[in-house]
């Protein structure tokens, strides 16, 4: 016999403070009948179906969330292909939908804000109507607030976009994270005295450009470095992709064709054009004592 199955449903994407909310109420649930936790999420996300001209970018990638979520304690993942035919479900059908998938169903948890069903028609309050009429019970999650705001993907997309960071990373509950392997370069930043290491990386979301505290993770540990995002004007003579690349402080960086996370930990500043390669240096040489400090590396 199959244990009974609690499942969080959303699109999840950044696994923040409410989102882990939604997981700690399915958690309980399941603790309390020894059953699993399962979430249920979207790929791809909705917008990109129901609106694709204005498409939400994501802030994780499919890889990223499912971690997420599996350290938050979801012990089954089911992305579901969210088409046109999912989409026309309608509202009061969605819970049988659910029952058919999910044999084992025993309770639903969503956000108080949750929209389900063709034309987003359903709620929180009919879902719990409906449910009942599965015999599925259903708990709605109030919004997590983190000091006067709200938590949320789309505020967290756009403190990134801003360059909050710190509040960015406060909603996420565990920092902000790049992944990525490490590529060749121009090996500029040799001839100045600070090596770099580029990372292959495109994130939907592109955060603002700026320099960054970060820790490169590589086989395990978390190397302290100096990291710069943005199209490199200093040494750029016009608009490039934007690349991300590190300056590692303390111990051996890794090379090329290694694949790494980097850990975002504080925004130094903007990212901005010098006059020549002798101010980038000075300027670099500042940003790396600042990381230093911003990372404990400093008394």
């Amino acid at each position: 016999m199959s244990l009974p199955l609690h499942l969080a449903i959303g699109a999840f994407d950044g696994v923040h403070l409410g989102h882990r909310a939604v997981l700690h109420s399915a958690r309980e649930a399941a603790r309390a009948d020894g059953g699993l936790v399962g979430v249920l999420t979207y790929d791809p996300h909705p917008s990109k179906v129901l609106r694709p001209e204005s498409s939400v970018p994501l802030i994780f990638t499919r890889a990223q969330k499912d971690e997420r979520l599996t350290e938050a304690g979801a012990q089954v993942i089911h992305h579901e292909k969210f088409d046109r035919n999912h989409a026309g479900i309608e509202a009061a059908d969605f819970p049988k939908w659910l029952k058919q998938t999910f044999p084992h169903l025993r309770s639903l948890h969503v956000g108080s804000n949750f929209q389900y069903g063709r034309g987003r028609a359903g709620n929180g309050e009919t879902f719990i109507a409906h449910g009942a009429a599965e015999n599925l019970g259903v708990k709605l999650v109030s919004a997590v607030r983190l000091g006067d705001e709200t938590v949320s993907s789309s505020r967290i997309r756009q403190c990134l976009s801003a360059g909050e960071l710190a509040l960015a990373n406060a909603m996420l509950l565990r920092p902000y994270e790049a992944e990525g392997v490490i590529i060749g370069g121009r090996r500029l930043g040799r001839t100045i005295g600070f090596p770099t290491v580029n990372v292959a990386w495109e994130p939907e979301l592109k955060p603002a450009y700026g320099v960054y505290a970060v820790e490169v993770i590589f086989k395990g540990e978390a190397l302290p470095a100096v990291a710069n995002y943005g199209q490199r004007p200093t040494v750029e003579s016009g608009p490039v992709a934007p690349l991300l690349e590190a300056h590692v402080l303390r111990g051996i960086a890794p090379t090329t064709g290694d694949a790494v996370r980097v850990r975002w930990v504080r925004r130094l500043r903007a990212e901005q054009k010098f006059a020549d390669l002798a101010a980038l240096r000075a300027q670099i040489a500042k940003d790396s004592g600042a990381a230093k400090q911003a990372l404990g590396l400093l008394s």
